[in-house]
């Protein structure tokens, strides 16, 4: 890719709020977006416990942590972005992840199926208001140059989140059971939440003065114009659908393919997302230093790292019985690669649509993630597995998986697609963007 230095300068006058501020505010919303990801998962830990209590059936299990989250995604995700674009993020993110906090500490008090799905229903209404309000909060307060090394940073507390759930969450379930610890994560993410309603102001809207002329359509009417939003929400869609389906299956083709116990497959497990950790710090950072020489990159190293993920995925997939410790290697390099495309899509569609418009542009990528992801991705996998299962240890799974690890290269594809006419839509926003006063309020 050559080198554009012209045609991509930008300079838009951004908050004057110091970097001290900024950066509190991001490591809140990191830790928010964590603790919202740990009661998420840790319905996976407490499991056992809570199944037993209620006498759950797995069908049941399924519909509380799939579809109720996936209804509430459906039903709020696009409303509450609205909302967001508005210019009340700030006030979104506390709705959004307090009331999602208390539904959560609420689960304490389950005495069943319906109660106990009201309470997972906090976790997905948390991330469907909080999760979009809080890329679009960082979008204003932070420069172009910077935003996908910042998104990368937020993007960790989900791993973060996944491992605190396997780890301290087990812990606070195994020495005071799994009500007290749906209790504690409730609690203490509404004392965060309190923490920022108290301390993390509103910063005003980009672009206010193109805003009055964009009011006239709807943001969906608006997105669905946008060619270059669409392919990115289109390859965000297989994308997840192929990681949502290799994360909730990968540690039962370990035990099925490997003979693992379940404590060992949980540390492989662990492993993988401290590399996909590395990998999202390390693919903002890498991709905003690659866009001082050419801002195509905002979408080639995606590209990059599903290119390089997709063979270390099948092969580790390919693996035969019994050797771990090079499928574990393979493991470890494919968890690296594969989240390289997420920092800096989400920064990118941050780019491409005004800044009225960002909370509900992303807020539709989550709910694509949501339903076709977390909801039909984990179906389809069993059901594949179950149709091309051998009889051999793990074949039907492992055959599954790689079809759906295949899916990264239709949304490696439509993030293709996207980048001839990524540049021009990006620079003429920032150009819109240069000539309107910011300050934060």
């Amino acid at each position: 890719m050559s080198a554009q230095p012209h045609a991509m300068q930008e300079a838009p006058a951004y908050p004057p709020s110091s970097p001290l501020r900024r950066g509190y505010t991001l490591g809140l919303l990191t830790l928010l977006s964590a603790l919202t990801f740990m009661d998420r998962q840790i319905l996976a830990v407490l499991l056992q416990p809570v199944k037993a209590e209620f006498g759950l059936s797995d069908l049941a299990i399924g519909l509380i942590t799939g579809l109720g989250f996936s209804l509430t995604f459906v039903l709020l995700g696009i409303p509450l972005g609205k909302l967001a674009d508005r210019g009340q993020r700030r006030s979104v993110l506390v709705f959004s992840r307090g009331v999602g906090a208390l539904l959560g500490a609420a689960g304490a008090l389950a005495t069943g199926f319906w109660s106990l799905l009201v309470s997972r229903a906090g976790s997905a209404l948390s991330d469907a208001g909080g999760a979009p309000a809080s890329i679009a909060m960082l979008s204003d307060l932070y420069p172009p140059e910077r935003r996908s090394r910042v998104i990368s940073v937020f993007g960790t507390g989900a791993s973060v989140g996944a491992l605190l759930s396997l780890v301290l969450g087990a812990w606070l379930a195994q020495h005071y059971g799994w009500r007290v610890t749906m209790a504690v994560i409730g609690a203490s993410a509404l004392l965060f939440v309190a923490l920022l309603y108290a301390t993390v102001r509103e910063p005003v809207h980009a672009l206010r003065a193109q805003g009055a002329a964009q009011q006239r359509h709807g943001a969906l009417r608006e997105l669905a114009r946008n060619r270059v939003a669409l392919w990115l929400i289109l390859g965000s869609g297989f994308t997840l659908l192929a990681a949502y389906s290799f994360g909730a299956w990968n540690t039962a083709l370990l035990i099925r393919r490997h003979g693992l116990s379940l404590q060992a497959a949980g540390w492989i497990s662990g492993a993988a997302a401290l590399a996909s950790i590395t990998g999202a710090l390390w693919s903002g950072h890498f991709t905003d230093w690659m866009c001082r020489r050419d801002q195509r990159w905002q979408l080639g190293v995606p590209l990059l790292g599903m290119v390089l993920a997709l063979p270390c995925g099948l092969a580790y997939l390919a693996m035969p019985v019994g050797s771990v410790w090079v499928a574990s290697a393979l493991l470890l390099v494919y968890a690296f690669f594969v989240v390289w495309w997420a920092a800096p899509v989400y920064a990118a569609l941050s780019f491409v649509v005004p800044a009225q418009r960002r909370a509900t542009a992303h807020a539709v990528i989550m709910l694509v993630g949501s339903v076709v992801g977390s909801g039909l991705g984990p179906i389809l996998t069993g059901w594949l597995s179950d149709r091309l299962d051998t009889g051999l240890a793990g074949d039907g799974l492992r055959f599954a998986l790689m079809a759906m690890i295949g899916m990264l290269v239709p949304g490696a594809l439509a993030f293709a697609r996207a980048l001839p006419a990524y540049p021009a839509l990006r620079q003429a926003l920032l150009q819109q963007a240069a000539a309107v006063p910011r300050s934060c309020t």
